[in-house]
């Protein structure tokens, strides 16, 4: 039973002679002619698709792209310890990868639109899924390269470690100086090809290729060292990224959270928020479409916001009248918010009806209280220019005088209003 689980599952099944292998291996590495060509059209084929934020072109280009061709000969190089092939290898994708940055920088700073789409970000922070994307990947591509039927791997090896991507992504970091994105981007590139090799390598001496020059147990103890220690440097970085990403998405999650139960459950229309989790204190800015909140709610909300764990966070509410509210607008586009136009004029016409709307219901009763000789009293306010371009928004009182009372104390009534309404103006006549 051991020995028929053990056959169901030998890659040696089905396995394509070894020198014929080597040979096609060998004939795939060199960037000359018409491999440097298709591999400068791959390179601008995945910039468009990147500038232009489309999937279909970016996985267009990595089908035909040729850069798996001398990684995957260093590892079979490393697995036979064969020098003159890893020397031949790391020279043609070093030539690759610098042509691959050249002709993607030219194409994105001649490109008239640099925005930075979700396609192009999404390389720029590589993490230990990565790593693993990387190596399976380099798995099923060396075990269908070894087989006597190719099959169908070979086009999804080429979409799945994805090495175009990052690549023009690097480049779009030259040619805009945005050396960040040309980090992450970069780094994701190596990772793809360490663990391309490294999985060409496993697979290698697993199907004990034959070692083209004999070395002692020493040296092939200082190269197994060398490749351990090259894996844990380029995985302790994407462990620290995958944490950083999770803790990204974590703070994300408990916001959401929030704003929906404190603000559009209880009916509140948000049209505007943005997350940002990088800078210190992380920030939360929020815009209503029609809630406005005084400070002893902003405070009570970051006081709430505080006891769900986020205690490094700032809660901001765009409303003052000193946000840029054409920066709101253009920000909420960019979101896609499903705030239709129509929403956002009933939304400013509402808050142009609020200058003149007033919440004093009980002022009129107690100037009767104070001042009996008043009848008939009006309360409002009006829009007065005051021979500018501006105009100011003033109370106005207008009232009628009892037929008693020959005279009414004007400049009383008129300090006592501003002390209850707390303005510098109050416009008082009588009728």
């Amino acid at each position: 039973m051991t020995n028929k689980l053990l056959n169901f599952i030998d890659l040696h099944s089905g396995e394509e002679q070894k020198k014929k292998v080597l040979e096609n291996v060998f004939n795939n590495i060199s960037f000359r002619g018409s491999n440097l060509w298709i591999l400068a059209c791959a390179i601008i084929i995945a910039s468009i698709g990147l500038n232009v934020n489309s999937t279909a072109v970016i996985i267009g280009a990595m089908l035909i792209s040729p850069l798996m061709g001398p990684i995957v000969g260093a590892g079979f190089a490393l697995g036979t310890y064969d020098f003159t092939l890893l020397k031949k290898s790391a020279k043609n994708l070093f030539i690759a990868t610098v042509v691959s940055l050249l002709v993607s920088a030219i194409y994105f700073y001649l490109s008239p639109f640099k925005d930075v789409q979700s396609e192009l970000l999404a390389r720029t922070s590589p993490n230990i899924y990565d790593v693993l994307i990387a190596f399976f990947g380099g798995l099923v591509g060396v075990i269908a390269i070894t087989r006597v039927e190719k099959g169908n791997p070979i086009p999804g090896v080429a979409i799945a470690t994805a090495l175009m991507p990052p690549l023009c992504t690097a480049g779009y970091g030259l040619a805009t100086f945005n050396f960040q994105y040309f980090v992450g981007a970069f780094y994701l590139y190596t990772i793809n090809c360490f663990f391309i090799c490294i999985a060409t390598f496993f697979v290698v001496k697993y199907l004990k290729y034959p070692a083209v020059s004999f070395i002692g147990k020493r040296f092939e103890k200082k190269i197994r060292f060398g490749i351990t220690a090259l894996i844990v440097i380029m995985i302790v970085p994407s462990f620290y990224l995958a944490y950083n990403l999770f803790r990204e998405r974590k703070f994300t999650n408990t916001v959401e959270a929030f704003i929906n139960n404190e603000f559009t459950n209880k009916g509140y229309t948000v049209i505007y928020k943005k997350l940002s989790y990088n800078s210190n204190p992380k920030t939360v800015d929020i815009a209503f479409l029609n809630k406005k909140l005084n400070k002893e709610e902003i405070k009570m909300y970051n006081q709430l916001l505080s006891s769900k764990g986020l205690n490094n966070t700032i809660l901001n509410f765009r409303q003052d009248d000193k946000d840029n509210k054409e920066e709101i607008l253009k920000e909420i586009n960019q979101q896609n918010a499903s705030v239709s136009e129509k929403d956002i004029t009933i939304n400013n016409l509402r808050i142009e009806l609020q200058k003149y709307q007033m919440n004093e219901p009980g002022i009129i009763k107690e100037l009767n209280v104070l001042f009996p000789e008043l009848k008939d009293v009006s309360l409002g306010k009006i829009e007065r220019a005051g021979g500018t371009d501006s105009a100011k928004i003033e109370w106005l009182v207008l009232y009628k005088l009892d037929i008693r009372e020959k005279v009414s104390n004007k400049s009383k009534i008129e300090n006592w209003l501003k002390q209850r309404l707390q303005v510098n103006k109050v416009v008082v006549l009588q009728e």
